[in-house]
């Protein structure tokens, strides 16, 4: 089959399985593009709770098909990869979680939701990239532990009276934007606005005109009067920021920003995925609980 004979038989059979099809706003376009939402982690598990659909088929990452089945676990949850994981997720383990806990003990732990099922199980509250320092200034307690993310945790520390305490964990993929080529961007159009992800270093983010999450970038460049927008995330972003603003212009400051992991995904994984209904992510009933309470103290927190 051609690739718009598999996107047909994709729309069929997930109409056939009764099925939702969810695809991260890193995703290659073409995954993007036959998707029924696009969106960011936890928005996408959270509209996979919300729907009647039996099936969900997530184009993304492994922590993200694990957070839907915990907010949806009477659902199939299929990942069309399940090689797709996190290298920021897997920088952080239960085990050294739980020695961090004790070296600062009653701080609670703030996990952000790009992690594993099992460390959010260790954890008191979750947070997203946008909702991070709400999160965090919600807490009663003077020191907090911060994990996985140090660039999101110095992000955090700006704006907050609280210790903080960061795990030195990071997405490689956002670290590695040097403030050089957002410099070089800057000069070859100064008329562009800078717009970066908190997941990004401090000494990038110092130069940002604005600094949200990938769903923050969609609303800013849209409401934004200005005409061209450097993007200091992942490359996928682009599909959507071009498609709904088709009169601005997006330029990204290097072509290092990819995540391979994101790219994984296929028109024909998603295929195979609808045809089998595997692989299947699911998690176990003690684990699953103990995250759900952390997701679940996450979304009582009173947005601004």
């Amino acid at each position: 089959m051609n690739q718009e004979q598999v996107k047909k038989e994709i729309r069929r059979l997930a109409e056939e399985r009764n099925a939702l099809l969810l695809a991260h706003n890193y995703q290659r376009d073409e995954i993007q593009e036959i998707a029924d939402i696009t969106g960011d982690s936890l928005g996408l598990s959270m509209e996979a709770a919300r729907t009647d659909k039996d099936v969900i088929v997530f184009c993304g990452v492994h922590f993200m098909a694990e957070s839907a089945s915990i907010l949806a676990p009477q659902k199939i949850v299929l990942l069309p990869r399940p090689d797709a994981g996190c290298p920021m997720a897997d920088m952080v383990t239960p085990e050294g979680l739980r020695e961090v806990k004790a070296r600062h003990p009653g701080a609670p732990v703030v996990t952000y939701v790009n992690s594993s099922a099992a460390v959010k199980a260790e954890s008191d509250i979750c947070c997203t990239s946008s909702n991070a320092v709400n999160v965090v200034n919600s807490l009663e307690d003077k020191e907090v532990i911060l994990v996985p993310d140090r660039n999101l945790g110095r992000y955090i520390a700006d704006r907050t009276d609280k210790v903080c305490h960061f795990w030195e964990g990071y997405c490689p993929t956002h670290d590695r934007l040097e403030t050089a080529e957002v410099n070089r961007a800057k000069q070859e159009h100064p008329d562009a606005l800078f717009v970066a992800h908190p997941e990004c270093t401090p000494d990038v983010l110092e130069l940002a005109d604005h600094i949200c999450s990938t769903s923050g970038m969609y609303e800013y460049c849209r409401r934004s009067p200005n005409r061209k927008f450097i993007i200091g995330t992942e490359a996928g972003i682009l599909y959507r920021l071009r498609k709904e603003n088709p009169e601005k212009e997006f330029i990204l400051p290097t072509s290092k920003l990819i995540c391979p992991n994101m790219k994984l995904t296929s028109l024909e994984d998603v295929l195979h995925s609808l045809q089998t209904l595997s692989p299947e992510i699911t998690v176990p009933l003690a684990v699953r609980e103990r995250a759900r309470i952390t997701l679940d103290r996450m979304l009582a927190v009173p947005r601004d």
